[in-house]
């Protein structure tokens, strides 16, 4: 879901996952964020916010190549 190009919103992630709003949240910033170290990018949209996933970190793609 992060992935894709169009992203998701919290409400489908909550609803994928059976999670309530504040989990999720706390998912994305210390997971997906700090743990994991992924670029995820938030984009203010009409519908809400978009949460994805874009390219992997610069300290990532240093130690690929």
């Amino acid at each position: 879901m992060l992935r894709e190009q169009a992203g998701t919103t919290i409400a489908a992630i909550m609803a994928a996952t059976g999670w309530q709003e504040h989990s999720v949240r706390g998912f994305l910033a210390g997971v997906i964020r700090k743990k994991h170290r992924l670029n995820l990018v938030a984009e203010k949209r009409e519908g809400g916010r978009i949460y994805r996933v874009i390219d992997a970190p610069a300290d990532r793609a240093k130690q690929a190549a």
